[in-house]
């Protein structure tokens, strides 16, 4: 197996995400300007550890708590919108191996984990009625096996993947979890995505044409939501980071820009573009945006990390209340801020050269993965008449 370090706690796990995001940072948007796929930063990512710091502490792993995996998200995002999403979907489904994993799963997967192993995604599909009409089919074999049909759209991480868990349904119609390696029989992954933003993270096609899947390979995650449970809750807290990350990444860069490179309006009476009253009004306001975001961020995941101390039908519900207000926040604050970055910055900061408007991309394109109007409207419907949020893995 590939040798991975093992981190130890929380604080090493954000000390060696703080220094990866410096890492990642300087070559961001070069990346994105060529479609550069970030193969060796996902290396880089997958041999630090930080991968598996959800491993249980039993099975070798740093355990770490949704607030900690919310700011290596959020310090990811900050300098790299594409690369913070690759792995979004990687934690998701260790979440699904987490709870509803035999002993014998648990122990290989978790053995994998640690050695730097990476999971993508197949669960989306397209042409359907609607994002829960899943389509691709898991057929039972005699010998107790299975094979898997379908194909699967906005697969991201797939193309980097070891593993890739498929979202299917079996014979019964229920929702069930494959995973299948990636040089699996019958698997295509196909890079044909061509979105505005997120352009590296290639999440493309996988088609899946009697692939075969052996019993043990296949999890139930249809039991994941017959229960309380924060499988959506801590998704959505990731999707929540990045998009707080990436507020903050633009926020940093226009600050920059115009410290370094922007004139003063003339009728501002100011020597220097950080001098003048309007410029310094609208960055404050900015700043409100993305720190009232992280405020949200923090909130939720302790929100998430008591619902996990002590899970039931109200924790849950508080948790996915939480994580829904910190997301629309974000949500907001990424696209705000990542346009008014030009606003602030003046006209030459967009010259397509600079590829300023990556952040805007990133932000817009990101923020489209789950309408925030249906998350304001459970929000509402829970203060106002007590109605919890219902179980799905996208609140």
């Amino acid at each position: 197996m590939t040798t991975a370090h093992v981190i130890a706690d929380d604080a090493e796990a954000l000390a060696v995400a703080a220094a990866l995001a410096d890492e990642f940072r300087p070559g961001a948007c070069r990346r994105d300007a060529e479609r550069g796929l970030p193969r060796e930063e996902l290396d880089r990512l997958s041999a630090s550890g930080l991968l598996a710091v959800t491993v249980p502490a039993g099975h070798g792993g740093a355990d770490v708590t949704a607030r900690t995996l919310a700011e290596i998200f959020r310090l990811l995002a900050s300098a790299d919108g594409s690369l913070a999403q690759i792995p979004q979907s990687h934690f998701a489904y260790v979440n699904v191996i987490r709870r509803q994993g035999t002993p014998q799963q648990q122990e290989f997967f978790f053995a994998e984990l640690l050695a730097g192993r990476r999971f993508g995604n197949a669960q989306s599909e397209a042409g359907t009625k609607h994002v829960q009409d899943i389509r691709t089919r898991l057929e039972p074999r005699p010998d107790g096996s299975y094979v898997l049909n379908g194909v699967k759209h906005y697969s991201t991480g797939a193309l980097f993947a070891d593993w890739i868990p498929v979202l299917a349904r079996a014979e019964d119609d229920r929702l069930h979890v494959a995973f299948v390696p990636s040089d699996a029989p019958g698997l295509t992954v196909i890079d044909d995505w061509d979105g505005m933003g997120q352009r590296t993270t290639a999440s493309g096609t996988v088609r899946l044409e009697g692939v075969p899947v052996p019993a043990d390979r296949v999890f139930s995650h249809h039991l994941t939501f017959e229960g309380p449970q924060l499988h959506g809750a801590a998704a959505q807290l990731l999707h929540a980071a990045i998009d707080a990350g990436i507020a903050a990444g633009a926020l940093a860069e226009a600050a920059e820009f115009v410290r370094t490179r922007s004139r003063p309006w003339f009728e501002s009476g100011v020597q220097s573009a950080t001098e003048d009253p309007l410029l310094i009004q609208r960055f404050g306001e900015l700043v409100l945006q993305v720190r009232a975001a992280e405020a949200l961020l923090r909130e939720a995941a302790d929100t998430v990390d008591a619902a996990r101390a002590d899970l039931t039908d109200d924790s849950a519900a508080e948790a996915s209340i939480a994580v829904a207000a910190a997301k629309v926040q974000a949500a907001q604050a990424a696209v705000e801020v990542a346009g008014a970055l030009f606003e602030v910055a003046g006209t030459r900061s967009a010259l397509n050269s600079l590829n300023l408007h990556r952040h805007w991309r990133d932000a817009r394109t990101h923020t489209l993965h789950d309408p925030a109007r249906w998350k304001i409207q459970h929000i509402g419907r829970y203060v106002l008449n007590g109605t919890r949020p219902p179980r799905h893995g996208l609140l």
